[in-house]
């Protein structure tokens, strides 16, 4: 008889701190304001974290909304979130790149709230409601206003005014949001941002004028939290339009933000949300192989890496097809990225392949076979974050958190 081996044996795993991303919730949840509601988003599967490890996590805190990016992964989230404890509602679930063809008998089935800019996102869902028969205004949908990021969302004028016609008092759709999403929140007071907002602001204006009242608007991601005037205007027009302005926060809850070097160094001059911070994943491997190699001695594919001197090098069951970059990849002449063992950097060494990474373990001569690697995150006093493989790498740290395979089992810790 075969022997039947569990679903994941490979030494290499993701740990999800649910402690982490629940005190970054409430990081960012406090810092937005009581009179601001907080959309948790966990599309492109949490970032890489995970979105069905993760949902259920930030359910249990509070949260009263979740951003998926399609139908599929919303209905994967809804049904991963279960039965929860009794007198905790389930969180509504933003659809954010909007609905496909055949996907709308699943948006109702699965209590999804889609959003929509086209014409044909409408006309699919408002068949679907008909179908069931469903009440008029029952259907809740966010529209989403293109203020200059050109890729989805209807622009201000006669196009949002064509759409807005749709929203009539037996129609079974609700315009219960309207968003914009913005192209440098990053940067405090960027130009690019304020014509956006001006922009949103004439959207809002005809939204106010078909004599819509939407609960819901929103323009700010994690950044808009505390830089620039967002924090401040966002809140006012909804105020103009008698909605609530919700923030929706994607990567600081898992940890980063873009200025996370800012905070690790003591640039901020004033207190700043993404300080108070801290990464919720740590990617973890073991060593599965040892050899003394000599001067001369290559490594890896192309051989672009040569030993200047004798070395000891350990074998990583991990490479790009998991989703670690082959950026990472050094050569004799530059370095390229590390990782954490015994609490110490160890050098990549030459190329990192589909399923295999080498690295230096000359200075540290303890290793054995089966210690634990750190590929992201924090062993003793040393850190080594998506932030700076992004840097090494020549990408960015969505790319490098977002790139981790299915090959890696996510585990949730705490």
């Amino acid at each position: 008889m075969r022997s039947v081996l569990p679903s994941h044996t490979r030494p290499i795993w993701a740990e999800i701190s649910a402690s982490r991303l629940v005190a970054n919730y409430r990081a960012l949840q406090a810092a937005a304001g009581p009179q601001v509601e907080m959309l948790a988003v966990i599309k492109a599967n949490a970032y890489g974290h995970g979105a069905t490890e993760c949902a259920p996590i930030l359910a249990a805190a509070g949260a009263k909304w979740l951003g998926v990016t399609s139908v599929e992964e919303g209905v994967a989230v809804r049904q991963s979130l279960g039965i929860l404890p009794q007198g905790m509602p389930q969180p509504r679930l933003l659809v954010m790149c909007s609905v496909w063809f055949g996907e709308e008998a699943s948006v109702l089935d699965y209590g999804l709230t889609p959003v929509v800019w086209e014409t044909y996102h409408l006309d699919l869902l408002e068949a679907e409601a008909k179908r069931r028969r469903l009440p008029a205004r029952s259907l809740a949908v966010h529209v989403e206003i293109d203020t200059g990021m050109s890729r989805q969302g209807v622009a201000p004028g006669a196009l949002l005014q064509q759409l807005l016609a749709r929203f009539t008092e037996e129609s079974p759709l609700l315009l219960e949001g309207v968003m914009t999403h913005l192209a440098s929140t990053e940067i405090a007071d960027d130009p690019q941002d304020r014509r956006q907002m001006r922009d949103f602001k004439l959207a809002l204006e005809q939204v106010a004028a078909a004599e819509l009242q939407p609960a819901y608007v929103h323009a700010g991601n994690t950044s808009s939290t505390d830089s620039g005037y967002m924090p401040t205007a966002i809140p006012a027009l909804a105020a103009e339009l008698g909605a609530k302005a919700m923030t929706r926060a994607g990567l600081a809850l898992y940890g980063y933000t873009l200025p996370l070097e800012l905070c690790m160094s003591g640039g901020f001059p004033e207190p700043h949300v993404g300080c108070s911070l801290r990464p919720v994943m740590t990617w973890k491997t073991r060593v599965v192989s040892l050899r003394d190699i000599a001067e001369g001695t290559s490594i890896g594919y192309n051989s672009t890496f040569v030993a200047t001197k004798p070395m000891r090098v350990a074998l990583l069951p991990v490479g790009y097809a998991d989703g670690f970059r082959r950026g990472l990849s050094s050569s004799t002449e530059e370095a390229g990225g590390y990782v954490l063992l015994h609490g110490m950097r160890a050098a990549i060494l030459g190329r990192v392949s589909m399923d295999l990474t080498v690295v230096d373990v000359t200075h540290l001569p303890q290793t054995k076979i089966g210690d634990e690697v750190v590929l992201v995150g924090s062993m003793g006093t040393e850190f080594v974050g998506a932030n700076e493989q992004a840097r090494i790498a020549g990408t960015s740290v969505y790319e490098v958190l977002c790139g981790i395979s299915d090959r890696v089992p996510r585990v949730v810790v705490e």
